[in-house]
């Protein structure tokens, strides 16, 4: 059976020039391939949509060009973007064939008419007991999960148990499709959530205990093909099944390109699924280039002069953090300007300005002498003392011509210092053998103030 597995479309205002070119290319790539059943794993959606919204209206016409081609099966995917009831509005969307939403645990039949019939049509149970006649393919669904009802249910204390309840309903499904496969049906299973170890677009690997899903997990369905939605980057993986032959478990990967710095294609994925096999390739859709550039300190022009040879057609964001002393030390019109006449649909420029933190001496207002209060300072700022220090022994000891002619000269010979005179303050008095006498200050010729500077 050939079958169109579409993810993470993301349709909303936002996104809706880049989704609605890449989804429009890939329906028109899927039925030029002649497929016999569209899923779309989850997330149509990327948040509550007005029913009037642009949005809902190409995704609806969209839909409905795949129901006139073949079978369409949409599933329920996270809350915060699609909330419950969104896809409800898509079961009469159908052209020539039905649009199935699977917003509940359940496993649906396709017959040979292409209806679909669901397990919970009959008694009530998720699984098939018997298998509806005429049926074809076998899909067992599983929404995404409720974390937060799970826990409400089992308890904050066991990380794990998530996943071990997820586990155990993906082997009773095992059970049904190992019986499926006996009867040569065609098995899918299809879900929307985290398989551990997997990695991001932005290739961070998934690591943590209250992941949905192990890889182990994904292979007890026991289903030839299990098509995943929630990560928006295509990868896969593959298990052989002794006896019969490969199960392939894969996400499709969002339609289009909606974050700066995301890695590989984009795309949908064309499977060829059968009882016994799955494989599939991805099929590229024409997703917007992005290209991010991240410095910390003042940008390098020389990356941008590289970056800019892949600028035409491509959409640019730069981000930089420098020191608020340097702040004027970007010029951000010039390199948005480069970027644009290189070709560049949109560039963004986003500065980071540091503030500049000042650590405090503490105890320094305690210090005697103004020696002793450098030493604090630059105790607290881990600067060498040393120069320092003998820099101010110079500017109390020495005169400003001496000053001058050891920074002029710094190899000669150094004097003895010289002592300025000190001048009492005003309020002191120096007193000779008369204590009623006032005797005037001496006037130093060392006093800045009594400089003659055109002698």
């Amino acid at each position: 059976m050939r079958v169109a597995h579409f993810s993470d479309l993301h349709f909303c205002q936002e996104h809706l020039a880049e989704v609605d070119h890449c989804m429009t290319a890939a329906v028109a790539a899927a039925i030029e391939e002649d497929v016999e059943l569209a899923i779309i794993s989850g997330d149509a959606t990327d948040h509550r949509l007005d029913l009037n919204a642009p949005a809902v209206y190409r995704l609806a016409q969209l839909v409905h060009t795949l129901s006139n081609q073949c079978p369409v099966l949409m599933l329920q995917g996270t809350f915060s973007h699609e909330p419950p009831g969104t896809l409800d509005l898509f079961r009469y969307m159908g052209g020539r064939f039905p649009v199935f939403v699977a917003d509940a645990i359940q496993q649906v039949a396709l017959l040979e008419n292409n209806q679909w019939v669901s397990a919970l049509d009959g008694e009530g149970s998720w699984v098939f007991e018997q298998f509806p006649a005429k049926t074809k393919a076998i899909i067992s669904c599983l929404p995404a999960v409720n974390k937060a009802n799970l826990v409400a249910a089992l308890g904050q204390d066991d990380v794990g148990a998530m996943g071990d309840t997820v586990h155990e309903l993906l082997c009773g499904f095992g059970l049904v499709n190992q019986r499926a496969r006996v009867e040569g049906i065609t098995t899918i299973a299809v879900s929307h959530g985290t398989v551990n170890g997997s990695l991001t677009e932005h290739g961070v690997p998934m690591m943590g205990l209250d992941h949905e899903f192990t890889i182990g997990a994904l292979f007890a369905a026991k289903a030839s093909a299990f098509m995943l939605g929630h990560i928006h980057k295509s990868q896969g993986w593959e298990h052989a099944l002794p006896g019969y032959g490969t199960q392939r478990a894969a996400y499709a990967g969002s339609i289009g390109r909606l974050h700066y710095g995301e890695e590989g294609e984009k795309g949908w994925l064309f499977w060829d699924v059968d009882h016994r096999n799955a494989a599939y390739r991805l099929m590229p859709t024409p997703a917007r280039k992005l290209i991010h550039l991240d410095f910390q300190g003042v940008p390098d022009m020389e990356t941008i002069r590289e970056a800019i040879k892949e600028a035409p057609g491509a959409f640019v964001r730069v981000r930089y953090s420098v020191d608020e002393e340097h702040r004027h030390s970007v010029d951000r019109e010039a390199v948005a300007l480069a970027f644009k006449a290189a070709g560049a649909c949109a560039v963004k420029i986003e500065g980071r300005v540091l503030p500049i933190l000042r650590a405090r001496a503490e105890g320094i207002s305690k210090s005697g002498t103004l020696d002793d209060k450098l030493r604090q300072w630059a105790a607290t700022t881990g600067t060498d003392a040393a120069p320092l220090t003998e820099r101010l022994t110079d500017l109390v000891h020495l005169d400003v011509e001496e000053i001058l002619k050891r920074i002029i000269n710094p190899m000669s010979q150094p004097q003895d210092p010289v002592v300025a005179p000190s001048i009492p303050a005003p309020d002191e008095h120096v007193t000779s053998g008369n204590p009623e006498t006032p005797v005037p200050a001496k006037v130093s010729q060392n006093d800045a103030s009594n400089i003659d500077l055109f002698s």
